[in-house]
């Protein structure tokens, strides 16, 4: 652990990302992107309805948004993070350098993974005052605020996994890049929308009043979604409707955390041996 820490590949990482302009340019159009979404939704909900308070019921619609707008945008710069860091090397010149230091393929990997995490993790955090304002008016619980940041964590290393991985395999940055955007759609939004074909042929060819139709399949989508279980934390009504329809009473969110724990190991196991080149002789 103290190696992994003290760590010179971790160290060049923290240092050219932050102090880079870029880094805190693109810290401060994230920041200021959600207080525009707040102030924008406050002065709707207030102002331009001629109501003078903001409701306790108007927070948690405000809690809801925001949690899904920090989740499509988790979901849209992890990729760009992360898919260039290892083929960004390669076309640098530099990974061949980096691989005849004392550095294991351990430690670089996760030395990648780890400053882009800590960036991202930067912002979620930074975004907390703004958070804070729904916590001023009321209508959610702390512990849905823990959960959902809890989440938001899990999936950050997902895809810098994912993102890490196809950077390894893939020799050049825009097509690792275009890559996990790829894979990150599927996941996010492709999951969805074949929940929702699912869940409509059931629902077509099975309906009759006594017994409601369910199909398994529809969770199994399901629990690679992360959308959806977010939905099942901020809306818990939206997990029970799936819980009925296909017949599994399962928390979707260990079914989640299982699935992508084991992708997320298999990302970093393959990312490990494919980062230095085969130099076996064949026979």
């Amino acid at each position: 652990m103290k190696s992994f820490l003290i760590n010179p590949v971790l160290n060049k990482e923290f240092k050219l990302r932050f102090r880079s302009l870029k880094t805190f340019i693109g810290l401060f159009a994230y920041l200021l992107a959600i207080a525009l979404i707040v102030i924008g939704f406050i002065l709707l909900m207030t102002e331009f309805r001629g109501s003078s308070y903001f409701r306790p019921e108007q927070s948690r619609e405000l809690f809801v948004m925001l949690s899904f707008i920090q989740l499509a945008l988790i979901l849209f710069i992890t990729p760009g993070l992360t898919a260039g860091v290892i083929s960004g090397e390669r076309e640098k010149q530099t990974l061949n350098i980096l691989l005849t230091t004392v550095q294991s393929s351990t430690s670089i990997i996760l030395s990648k993974l780890f400053s882009s995490f800590l960036y991202l993790l930067l912002l979620i955090v930074a975004s907390l005052p703004l958070y804070s304002m729904v916590f001023l008016f009321g209508g959610v619980a702390p512990a849905t605020l823990l959960a959902v940041f809890g989440l938001y964590v899990f999936t950050i290393i997902v895809f810098a996994s994912i993102g890490v991985f196809f950077s390894t395999i893939i020799r050049k940055t825009i097509v690792s890049i275009v890559t996990t955007y790829g894979v990150t759609l599927l996941l996010a939004g492709g999951t969805a929308f074949l929940f929702m074909i699912v869940l409509s042929m059931t629902q077509m060819h099975n309906y009759t009043v006594q017994t409601p139709p369910t199909n398994p399949a529809g969770y199994f989508i399901a629990m690679f979604n992360a959308p959806m279980v977010l939905a099942g934390i901020v809306m818990p009504e939206i997990v029970d409707e799936i819980y009925r329809t296909t017949g599994i009473d399962f928390p979707l969110w260990i079914s989640h955390i299982i699935c992508y724990s084991i992708i997320v190991l298999l990302c970093l196991f393959l990312s490990i041996r494919k980062l230095r080149p085969n130099m076996k002789v064949k026979k």
